[in-house]
């Protein structure tokens, strides 16, 4: 006889059990789902009641005492038998209560896009937070190191002197940015209301004896009881699914910004200026036991990488509706929406930690910065031969010539010599002592940007500080 074949196991969502706090799982999961889609029933009836609909205050408590009760196998099996999930949650609801009284003059869309905008809008308010604590950890950070000379780089070569504060703040300003959106964006965000199959509120003038006046003040109900300030007035079956992109792209942003500091971190890591942080018995590499391996900076990129292709899955649904609605961006946005905020949370918890744990090695970067600085010097050295009488591409030849010189002299294992080069080059008309005077002058080569440090931090501080509970959050141990 042969062997039965083995149940299969239940797949998990990674980013779900992975990555993302209980916070987002709460509103995602399937029995979060439930959750508020009897409260939203129940907040209708009430409502509905209020307005005259013949609903018993009984049937209202029937449903009140067994709303917890939620059986998802029981949903799942009635659902085999429909075909139609909402058509399940509702027999269900109702076998529970023993009542008919819920959905009156709903649509399925009229329950299933105001709870997913529900969970949207709840999902903002906690990436909200957490953004804005991630601004503060990169204004305190900033202004740690507001003064910490560091060679700065770009094409990933020396170019001239910055300041590690500098850095940071750079990225955090991009943060702060994408924040600005994404604030403006959840403080505006409209729910689509009560609008029937087709848009038109059909049903519920029935159900309220044609009253549009009773009808319009239904749905501010309900809209209330969701938290959304606004609403779609001639909204279809569906709201516009741009709206979903504009939430993702948001999203995104963020990430963005996380990844581009992230990105910048593993590079630092590599040199040894800095570490993201190293826990008592973390294990670097199986095989090699040195290895501090910047393994949360690497999850950020990961997650942006993620995040961009929501992006572009959210996107290919813009501006694809047919007349009123269809469900053939449901499949997607089933997918899109909840793993989105999986991976912007697990980024934003990932970033908060790297944030938190930043260590730094200011004898390296000053090493660093020391044997790069005849190098980044070069603009200043220019300019002082222009004012001892160079002409500027003169001095600017003569430069790059010492400049190459002296590389090619390290590649070799020499002693650079630039400043006996450039002293000893009549073109420039530099003694050592002068050239020696420049490079000692390190405040003057970083210009503005412990100004900039203090600029920024004084933003985003302001900024986050508007945000409650921001300054308290503490992010989840990381796997």
């Amino acid at each position: 006889m042969p062997k039965a074949a083995a149940k299969p196991q239940p797949i998990t969502n990674v980013l779900a059990e992975r990555y993302a706090s209980s916070a987002i799982k709460s509103i995602w999961s399937p029995t979060g789902r439930v959750g508020i889609e009897r409260d939203y029933w129940i907040a209708v009836m009430r409502a509905q009641r209020d307005l005259g609909v013949a609903i018993p205050a009984a049937a209202i408590t029937s449903y009140e005492k067994v709303k917890d009760q939620i059986d998802l196998a029981s949903i799942d099996a009635r659902e085999r038998v429909t075909l139609h999930d909402v058509k399940a949650r509702i027999e269900e609801f109702n076998g529970l209560a023993g009542r008919e009284s819920i959905h009156l003059g709903l649509t399925s869309r009229d329950l299933t896009e105001n709870v997913e905008q529900l969970q949207i809008l709840r999902s903002l308010g906690i990436v909200r937070q957490k953004t804005a604590a991630a601004l503060l950890g990169f204004s305190k950070r900033a202004k740690q190191y507001r003064k910490l000379l560091l060679t700065g780089r770009t094409h990933n070569v020396p170019a001239q002197p910055t300041t590690l504060g500098k850095r940071i703040a750079m990225f955090g300003e991009e943060m702060l940015a994408a924040f600005t959106r994404f604030d403006e964006l959840a403080a505006r965000y409209p729910g689509r209301g009560l609008k029937g199959a087709v848009g038109t509120q059909l049903d519920q003038f029935t159900l309220l004896g044609g009253d549009a006046k009773k009808v319009a003040r239904l749905e501010q109900r309900v809209l209330i009881h969701l938290g959304f300030k606004k609403a779609f007035g001639a909204v279809g079956q569906v709201y516009p699914r741009s709206l979903d992109f504009e939430v993702v792209t948001a999203l995104h942003q963020i990430g963005a910004a996380a990844a581009s500091f992230a990105t910048t971190l593993r590079l630092m890591a590599g040199q040894g200026l800095l570490t993201e942080g190293f826990q008592k018995g973390q294990v670097g590499s199986s095989a090699m036991p040195h290895k501090m391996n910047a393994r949360n900076c690497e999850r950020i990129c990961g997650f942006s990488t993620i995040l961009s292709g929501y992006v572009a899955m959210t996107g290919a649904l813009a501006g694809d509706q047919w007349n009123e609605g269809d469900v053939s961006c449901s499949v997607v946005r089933r997918v899109a929406l909840p793993d989105a905020f999986y991976a912007i949370d697990g980024l934003l918890e990932t970033l908060l930690n790297v944030l938190n744990q930043l260590t730094v090695f200011p004898r390296v970067i000053a090493a660093e910065s020391a044997r790069n600085l005849p190098f980044l010097a070069t603009t200043t050295i220019m300019m002082a031969a222009v004012k001892a009488g160079a002409g500027r591409e003169t001095a600017h030849a003569a430069i790059k010539e010492h400049a190459l010189a002296s590389a090619a002299a390290i590649r070799e294992g020499q002693e650079p010599g630039m400043v006996a080069r450039l002293a000893g080059d009549d073109r420039l008309g530099l003694s050592t002592s002068a050239i020696n005077a420049i490079l000692r002058e390190t405040d003057s080569f970083v210009g503005a940007a412990p100004a900039q440090v203090d600029t920024f931090a004084a933003t985003a501080r302001t900024t986050a500080r508007r945000v409650k509970g921001a300054s308290a959050l503490k992010p989840g141990k990381l796997l």
